[in-house]
Parts: structure tokens; sequence; C-alpha cells
């Protein structure tokens, strides 16, 4: 067999397409890392003053069917539990889909948002998305749990 200019492109493609699977674990946690920290520290902005909080619910965040304190609580703990569990991995999948949530209720009670900040909550959107189907990657507590 002769080493043909198409034999050695798709030896090539193989060792790209191989080092981009090892890289895919990596890949996920920096996501991971990237989004929980996000809302981690919005979370911690809330519980810092409640007041301040409940009156952002009240009066400028429009979550639908939510009193502003529930809508307040349930935000500010989605903020501060989820994360957690997406960096760790732990019910990784749950978690993007619960923040993916906190996301798009975010977009849609605000009466006004930039397009620049549209576009951040598309993005985190999208990571949250892709890890929920994708998973959380062989670095993740679920992926050593499922092994077990």
């Amino acid at each position: 067999m002769e080493n043909t200019p198409i034999k050695r492109g798709l030896a090539l493609w193989a060792s790209v397409t191989q080092t981009l699977d090892l890289a895919q674990p990596l890949a996920a946690l920096l996501a991971r890392l990237y989004v929980a920290q996000v809302f981690f520290m919005s979370g911690l902005t809330k519980i810092r003053d409640w007041e301040i909080t409940v009156s952002l619910f009240t009066d400028e965040y429009k979550v639908p069917y939510l009193s502003p304190e529930l809508a307040a609580l349930l935000g500010t703990a989605g903020e501060l539990v989820l994360p957690v569990l997406l960096v760790f991995g732990l019910m990784g999948r749950f978690a993007a889909l619960g923040l993916f949530v906190v996301n798009a209720i975010a977009v849609i009670s605000l009466s006004e948002i930039a397009p620049a900040a549209l576009q951040q909550h598309i993005t985190w959107g999208v990571l949250f998305a892709l890890l929920a189907i994708y998973g959380c990657g062989k670095w993740a507590l679920d992926h050593w749990l499922i092994k077990r």
C-alpha cells in the first residue's frame, strides 16, 4: 500500500480527533468552573443584603407566578447550591439544567436588558445546555460514581 496524500490526511485527522477527545474532560471542567463562578458570586451578592435583593425582585425582576420573596429565595438558593454541584460534577446534568432555568428566568424577568448582557446570558445558556446534554465529563464525580 502506498502512502497517498489522502491516507496521510486521514491519519492526520485521526490524530487531531484523538487529541480533541483527550481535551474533552478539561474543556468540560473549565466550562463548569466558569459558569459556576458567575452564578455563585451572584448568589453571594444577593445574600449580602437581603432587603435589597427582595426589593429588586419586587421592583426590577418580574418573575411570573411567584411572590417577590419566594422568587428571591429560590433564585438565590439556586445560585448558591447548583454551582457547587456543577463544580464537583455531582448531579451535574441536574445542576446544569437548574442553572439553565435560573438563567432563562433572569432574562425573561428583566423588562430591559442590554445587548452585551443578553449575549452573556446566551453564552451561559449554551454552556449549560452543552453540559446538560453531554454531561460534565470524565473529571466529574458523576462519572466516577457511575463507574462504581
